[in-house]
């Protein structure tokens, strides 16, 4: 079994990066993502990217990070509410958008990950989400044609994975982590924790191991949330 566990971010990812790339990554807002990977990302200097995330992150956290140093030159993502530095870039014409529904980027990098280029999908019909794209008629209906997600890059961030990279996520961390995984040429994960072979129970897993190449411990995280909301004390 070829080696899987790489000692940091820096080296796991080492070779994998060129200017001008397309990188599949996984999380929502600032749960579930790989920031380890993207943190050796930054630092790399590597330009021009295109990702592919659900959002990119808040300023100067997450995805924001590569924002703020002008690192990405598109991004493909669903929301880019709460980055003010993405909202900027974009009404700048600093930095290309391609808008995609929510369900429609899972299916579009689960569909890569499947070998499937392209399908057809209701949402987005008669919006603007559908200028420039092939409608076609089914049952009377009107669908979308969509493009499959093909990554040089996934990045994704897993809660515990075995030491040939049988990876597990917690709860709503798993989000787009799964499907960014199987679309990308090379997939590098970070985990919270590595246990031996044969730990985790198979039926279990909710990434095999054969999509994972590469593979780092990342603990210990500082668990981040993007609104710290409280409720003001009542008097006694």
């Amino acid at each position: 079994m070829a080696k899987k566990i790489y000692a940091d971010a820096a080296a796991a990812l080492d070779g994998l990066l060129h200017d001008g790339m397309t990188v599949a990554a996984g999380g929502f807002g600032l749960c579930g993502i790989p920031e380890r990977l993207i943190d050796a990302i930054v630092a790399s200097g590597v330009t021009g990217l295109t990702i592919a995330s659900n959002n990119a992150g808040i300023d100067n956290e997450g995805l924001g990070k590569l924002l703020r140093t002008r690192q990405v030159a598109k991004m493909i993502s669903s929301y880019v509410g709460e980055n003010k530095e993405f909202e900027r870039q974009y009404l700048a014409g600093e930095l290309e958008v391609e808008f995609c529904p929510q369900g429609t980027l899972a299916e579009r990098m689960r569909a890569g990950g499947a070998g499937i280029p392209g399908f057809y999908t209701k949402t987005g019909v008669g919006t603007k989400v559908a200028e420039g794209k092939e409608v076609k008629e089914f049952d009377g209906e009107e669908y979308i044609l969509e493009r499959g997600i093909r990554a040089d890059l996934s990045i994704i961030k897993g809660w515990r994975a075995d030491e040939a990279g049988n990876l597990q996520f917690r709860k709503t961390a798993r989000n787009f982590n799964q499907p960014a995984a199987t679309c990308g040429k090379m997939c590098v994960a970070e985990v919270e924790e590595i246990v031996p072979v044969g730990s985790l129970d198979p039926d279990a897993i909710h990434l095999p191991s054969i999509y994972v190449k590469r593979l780092i411990l990342g603990a210990p995280y500082d668990k981040k949330i993007e609104f710290r909301t409280v409720r003001q004390r009542e008097a006694a």
